[in-house]
């Protein structure tokens, strides 16, 4: 498959080792310090990056996507061609049957021409590297605070508190997106991945020094993720809510993604998928 995105994915992060002493025996008494909860995210952002890029394990799941005006579900597989997605239900109903033989059209052009897939697969492996370098800001762009430990459905994770960096000074238009925000990072205490982390924003903000328009207070970014099995871990839930002046033009974002029913797959091209999913 192409590098891995969290649609936005996003986008969206790690493993990491924690010194012996803090990962053998009962869960730690005492907080971590400041240093130790900015080194752990570090370390495991770090990890996230890299498993962003591992294409060696594809599976199959369901994304549905809401916003305001419409509500979609496709079927997704993963491809070492990219993704290949089969849209199943537009606002909660099955597709009528002149959407479903547009659908079937759609996945027919896809197959004869190989262009067009290519041109898919380039997108995302831009979206990729828009993520990665929102991944790679984070332990920069905020101030982690240890705030004790949650129970998730996967197990207990660290709940680390995060601010604003005063001193943070990003150099590129994705990591502008982080300015004045906080919120709460979770990280799986047994396999040390992020499995949560929500922020919003605390004031309006300039982007790109005000030249660009900027970006409004109260937007919010929300980020599940899980074990789907054998400790493959992907994006379960992404919420993304932002408005924004760019320019002279208004931006209002207000989108859900739900990812669900993972399945492993073996690997294969894009062709092989649309025929996976044309038969299901």
């Amino acid at each position: 498959m192409h590098p891995r995105r969290t649609p936005a994915a996003l986008l969206l992060l790690a493993a990491l080792l924690l010194p012996t002493s803090l990962l053998a025996g009962p869960l730690p008494q005492a907080p971590l310090t400041p240093a130790q909860a900015q080194e752990l995210v570090q370390r495991v952002l770090r990890t996230e990056i890299a498993a962003t890029q591992d294409t060696s394990h594809p599976f199959r799941y369901t994304l549905r996507k809401t916003s305001p005006r419409l509500s979609t579900t496709k079927l997704i597989a993963e491809t070492r061609d990219g993704d290949v997605a089969r849209l199943i239900q537009r606002n909660n109903a099955p597709l009528t049957p002149e959407d479903e033989a547009a659908e079937q059209a759609r996945l027919k052009s896809l197959l004869d021409d190989p262009s067009l897939q290519r041109h898919r697969q380039e997108r995302e492996q831009g979206d990729s590297e828009h993520a990665r370098k929102i991944l790679r800001a984070l332990p920069e762009a905020f101030l982690y605070t240890f705030a004790g430990t949650v129970d998730t459905p996967h197990g207990p994770s660290y709940r680390l508190t995060f601010q604003p960096n005063p001193s943070f000074d990003p150099d590129d238009i994705e990591s502008q997106a982080l300015k004045a925000m906080a919120g709460e990072l979770w990280i799986d205490i047994a396999q040390q991945r992020v499995t949560h982390l929500e922020g919003h924003r605390l004031h309006d903000v300039d982007y790109m020094g005000g030249l660009l328009g900027k970006l409004e207070q109260g937007g919010t970014l929300l980020l599940n993720q899980a074990d789907v099995g054998n400790h493959q871990w992907r994006t379960t839930r992404m919420v993304l809510v932002m408005n924004a002046r760019v320019l002279f033009k208004s931006i209002k974002l207000d989108t859900s993604l739900e990812l669900s029913d993972y399945a492993p797959l073996p690997p294969m091209d894009y062709r092989q998928a649309i025929q996976l999913l044309q038969s299901q």
